[in-house]
């Protein structure tokens, strides 16, 4: 695979600058151009040492804006990011729509180190490289250009570029022991970057493979891949925005015919039911039986409508259970501070639903100091300008430590579903995202409790009457939740799927039945208990195992 990037190829001094100041002033052009446009560029740079991975960084911020450019250069995590998913870091430094990110030492970077020296199997390296394509594909499916650079040479020229670099009194800080001891493992580190391209490569986030030895050959290889890459996004980008939108319209009137049909027909049904029953003589019904809604569609149970909303708790059985409960929870909330295990309670359900409530009792089990509580709203221009993942990485907790979400990621197939502010194939897709999301919560330890909490319809209009009418908490009611009520089973539908697609064994969704708001406390703090419980004696089987076993 690397022979294409050891023929020697050179660009003559006179050659480079006939070209040097045009191609720097595109770039330029295309960076201002690209500010107004809905994708991030993400440029990936890896390989051998003294291939010229930081020139290369060097070079494009010299050449562009370094204002509107990220440039990061990763190291061994320090305690803040060895406290979260290793991924943690490379979510929170992504470059928002519009800018450039550029990134050494990242996502690749210890994966293949671990596979060379063997700290890890090569199933363990496989599953770690399908976890960067996953990563690269969320990425990438949300619009984001990906440009990874695999910097080339062959061993014997690699050793004299690093000989010559540790004699350069400027440079000689550039080559390590470690380079030299990675050189030394030189075919095993060339082995494994093959593996790695082939595993990850894709038309989405593919792989430039950079002949590193001669500079010049090297700064256009990599600039002109730049130009011409953002040129055709952009071209792709705007070509499919057209499309989107002109099938969007086609769709709106087909269905606005179907549904003339469909309406033309129920009407023609009813009329000839009501017909025959008065020809035999029976009292006509008002309506025929049909076997869809108004809009033409199925109207399936959920698994909503098989709760049992009538459940419900004595005073004194819940106060009992409540004074239980709570020191329970307590020590256990200690007990993980302790022991460094991180938890992520999550919380959906409709609105007045008592999702503010059951907090408030988790949180006064829990030390003030060991928990956040983040209400989630409409994203901001900042979140808005990055995927929709993006806002939640950024508080995943550190070691010992609870994040509380009022509201959550399943924004993104639930209310931007149903008001239309994501498109299909982005609510769609997002199961698979957040599946994955919640799948490294899980692998780095972090207890995830999910719960939607539930109220029937004729429940929620009590409490927003209820609301109108106290001071203290008429301020929670707005216009838009009397317009949610309009869309009650669109929200049904949505959260069915949502139970459907995204309670896996690992990330499970504990379904509340809230009319009686004391049952519902009771039944959330229990379940995180047994969360934490489960957790807890997990991590404490494992370590006596390990002791045994020494």
């Amino acid at each position: 695979m690397f022979q294409i990037a050891e023929l020697g190829q050179k660009v003559s001094r006179e050659d480079f600058n006939r070209v040097a100041a045009a191609l720097r002033t595109e770039l330029l052009v295309l960076q201002e151009e690209l500010k107004s446009e809905d994708f991030p560029v993400i440029l990936m740079f890896a390989g051998v040492a003294g291939a010229g991975k930081a020139e290369a960084l060097d070079l494009i911020n010299e050449w562009m804006d370094p204002r509107w450019i990220v440039t990061r250069a990763y190291g061994p995590p320090s305690d803040e990011e060895r406290e979260r998913p290793s991924y943690w870091r490379f979510w929170r430094d992504l470059p928002p729509k519009g800018q450039i990110g550029l990134f050494v030492g990242c996502w690749y970077h210890q994966p293949n180190q671990d596979f060379v020296y063997k700290k890890i199997s090569k199933v363990e390296y496989l599953a770690a490289l399908d976890r960067i394509a996953a990563f690269e594909r969320t990425l990438a499916d949300d619009g984001a250009l990906i440009l990874k650079f695999w910097m080339h040479m062959d061993k014997a020229t690699q050793k004299k570029r690093m000989k010559a670099l540790e004699k350069d009194k400027y440079e000689s800080w550039r080559i390590t022991k470690q380079d030299w001891e990675h050189w030394k493992h030189n075919d095993k580190f060339e082995k494994a970057a093959e593996i790695a391209v082939r595993r990850t490569d894709s038309g989405k986030a593919r792989w430039v493979l950079v002949e590193g030895a001669d500079s010049r050959y090297r700064a256009l290889t990599i600039l002109t891949t730049l130009r011409d890459s953002i040129i055709a996004h952009r071209e792709v980008r705007r070509a499919r925005r057209k499309t989107v939108a002109e099938a969007l319209e086609a769709t709106k009137r087909l269905r606005a015919t179907e549904l003339r049909k469909i309406e033309a027909t129920t009407e023609a049904l009813e009329k000839a039911s009501q017909a025959a029953a008065t020809r035999k003589g029976k009292k006509p019904t008002k309506k025929a039986t049909v076997i869809v809604t108004a809009k033409g569609e199925m109207k399936p149970l959920t698994v909503l409508d098989h709760l049992d909303m009538s459940l419900s708790l004595t005073d004194d059985a819940y106060n009992e259970a409540l004074v239980e409960t709570r020191a329970k929870l307590g020590r256990l909330c200690r007990r993980a501070h302790f022991e460094g295990k991180s938890a992520l309670i999550l919380f959906e359900g409709p609105d007045a639903a008592g999702k503010g409530g059951a907090i408030r009792r988790l949180t006064g089990s829990m030390d003030a100091r060991d928990y956040r509580v983040i209400p989630v709203a409409a994203p901001t221009d900042e979140e808005r300008a990055q995927h929709y993942l993006w806002r939640f990485w950024r508080y995943l907790p550190r070691a010992g430590r609870i994040a509380i979400f009022d509201r959550s990621w399943y924004g993104r197939v639930l209310v931007e579903r149903v008001e239309g502010f994501a498109q299909p194939e982005e609510w769609m897709r997002a199961y698979s995202e957040i599946n994955e999301f919640e799948e490294q919560l899980g692998h780095h330890g972090i207890v995830l409790a999910k719960f939607w909490v539930h109220i029937s319809k004729d429940e929620q209009y009590r409490r927003f009457k209820e609301r109108e009418t106290i001071s203290y908490k008429a301020w929670k009611l707005t216009a838009e939740d009397w317009r949610n009520r309009a869309k009650w089973d669109d929200y049904g539908n949505a959260v069915h799927e949502i139970v459907e697609r995204t309670s896996t064994t690992a990330a499970p969704w504990t379904l509340v039945e809230g009319n009686d708001k004391k049952y519902a406390r009771i039944k959330i703090m229990r379940t995180l208990c047994a969360a934490l419980e489960k957790r807890l004696k997990q991590d404490g089987d494992g370590r006596g195992a390990s002791k045994k076993k020494a």
